[in-house]
């Protein structure tokens, strides 16, 4: 883009306050109308009052960290986050995104997804995050082969070291766009705990399932975006 096209078209985005510049006008970074619109978009969510007390009853029950997440393209994009008090994260996930086939909660949902819909939201290179993350296409079909088996997703340090998330898909759309995870330190994992956690993740989906269901028709512009 020629310099003064791209000048013009800063001095409109600085004029409407989706970047600002610095004293200097050499610096410019993201404006306060972004993060107005961010919040504009969480607060007229449709599903996000009916999640949030359901998160707060997992995180009350088991302190670990849960999430709500939704699938934009080939990444999840975080919407909610219940904090676990037993350790404290130094990054707030609300509006992070991360590519689905990394996580949990993303993976959860493209088990759920037909041949042909998955391919629209897996990258044409799966990139490492960590040594952990699934890199080769195969694999990642295998894996949620399992996931779809188990009715649950397991992302095992894929995204960070040290973490371990178990997700599940939401049935109130079709096809599945949002999901909820925890996610637990490697530490303190055992079997038994793996298990009393994936069973309240269950009984937390389907709850949400029957909450979101009856006014899924108003939902009808919650897609999956390729």
């Amino acid at each position: 883009m020629p310099r003064s096209s791209l000048h013009a078209l800063l001095r409109t985005l600085v004029g409407h306050g989706w970047v600002r510049v610095d004293q200097s006008g050499l610096l410019y970074t993201i404006g306060i109308r972004a993060l107005l619109a961010g919040t504009t978009y969480l607060d007229t969510d449709p599903c996000l009052p009916l999640v949030h007390p359901i998160l707060d009853e997992l995180r009350d029950k088991l302190n670990e960290t849960f999430h709500f997440g939704r699938l934009d393209g080939t990444d999840i994009v975080f919407l909610a986050t219940r904090e676990s008090t037993q350790y404290v994260r130094q990054l707030n996930r609300v509006g992070r995104r991360l590519p689905a086939y990394t996580t949990s909660l993303g993976k959860s949902i493209l088990a759920s997804l037909s041949d042909d819909d998955l391919k629209a939201h897996l990258p044409d290179r799966l990139e490492p995050l960590t040594p952990n993350t699934i890199t080769d296409k195969d694999a990642l079909a295998a894996d949620l082969e399992e996931t779809r088996h188990r009715g649950y997703a397991i992302e095992n340090q894929e995204n960070a070291e040290g973490v371990t998330c178990f997700g599940v898909a939401l049935q109130y759309a079709t096809p599945a766009t949002d999901a909820i995870s925890a996610s637990v330190p490697i530490s303190r994992i055992t079997p038994q705990r793996q298990d009393e956690i994936v069973a309240e993740l269950r009984k937390a989906a389907d709850k949400i399932d029957r909450v979101v269901g009856p006014m899924s028709h108003a939902m009808a512009w919650i897609s999956p975006t390729p």
